[in-house]
């Protein structure tokens, strides 16, 4: 389990990006958490005419970015992956020494797109989502199923000093303690913090939970419809079968509950030569998660620091 936190100073945090769809979810858990004790102030910033009449609907008050970024200890950057190099250009001159800035994904920071600034901390967090295996208690668990709502989830984080390789900016424990306060405010009901490297959490995300998860789950709805479809299976029958199966599936293949008899073994051999390409863990590859990471971002190449790329370095 993570360290019990010791910051008890009186936090100033700014969202930026507060009326998009992440935004609104960590200010609202953000609203939440000042009534559970958690002292700090927040300030939204939203620039979309749109999503600033989201912030308003929801009673929250705006603020202008070079009024509130000064004056803060951690500013979260809720905005899209792609548009995060051209805004953190405007945010982290504007920063003040010691803060965080902290964005929800780790491709950007990964890929060298962020401005820097040696005098700062960069920080990604990325919520795991409530865990199938969660043993849900109520209703509104059993509902939230994206989490930050009613059911626990776990968040893996990484932290480093914000500027470029060359310098010599030693590591700041405290920063990383005030980061977490925010981390488990805005992603709360959280169980535990995962610290891992920006590279490490790269590769969980988009590797093991995107390129891999996300795809196998795309798979499955695809083999849904072709049951339903082609075979003509009734589709209630089908979902049944389906939604049953990958519970059992999961338990057996994660957690070892039960082993799968050996017709089920030969029928999985059977899968894997006929759908899974030999060389799959390439994947894995660093090469190839740059060249995932580039497409997301929609960049030529990633520029990872340390590599001899240019970082984007900028000066107060």
């Amino acid at each position: 389990m993570t360290e019990e936190l010791t910051v008890t100073e009186e936090l100033t945090v700014t969202v930026v990006g507060a009326g998009g769809k992440m935004g609104m979810r960590i200010s609202a858990s953000l609203e939440r958490a000042k009534l559970d004790r958690t002292s700090y102030t927040t300030r939204y910033v939203e620039t979309s005419p749109a999503a600033r009449d989201r912030v308003r609907a929801a009673g929250r008050e705006l603020s202008e970015a070079m009024e509130a970024v000064p004056r803060s200890d951690v500013v979260i950057l809720a905005v899209p992956d792609v548009l995060l190099g051209e805004i953190s250009t405007r945010i982290v001159p504007a920063a003040k020494p010691g803060a965080v800035i902290l964005t929800l994904d780790p491709a950007a920071a990964y890929a060298g797109v962020l401005a820097r600034r040696a005098d700062l901390h960069l920080a990604v967090a990325h919520p795991c989502h409530p865990s199938v295996f969660l043993e849900r208690t109520s209703a509104e668990e059993w509902a939230d199923t994206f989490g930050g709502v009613a059911a626990p989830q776990d968040v893996v984080a990484a932290i480093e000093p914000g500027g470029t390789p060359d310098d010599t900016v030693p590591y700041d424990r405290a920063a990383r303690e005030r980061a977490e306060k925010v981390v488990r405010a805005m992603y709360a009901p959280v169980l535990d913090v995962h610290w891992v490297t920006v590279e490490q959490l790269a590769f969980l995300e988009p590797t093991l939970v995107e390129t891999i998860t996300c795809m196998i789950s795309g798979l499955l709805k695809e083999a849904l419809k072709e049951t339903v479809n082609t075979v003509g299976v009734p589709e209630a029958a089908a979902r049944a079968m389906l939604f049953g199966h990958t519970q059992v599936a999961l338990t057996n293949s994660l957690r070892g509950s039960n082993p799968f008899s050996e017709a089920c073994l030969i029928a999985m051999d059977y899968g894997r030569q006929a759908i899974i390409t030999e060389d799959w863990k390439r994947v894995f590859d660093q090469a190839e998660l740059d060249r995932v990471i580039a497409r997301m971002l929609r960049i030529e190449k990633v520029n990872r620091p340390g590599t001899g790329s240019p970082a984007a370095a900028v000066t107060t």
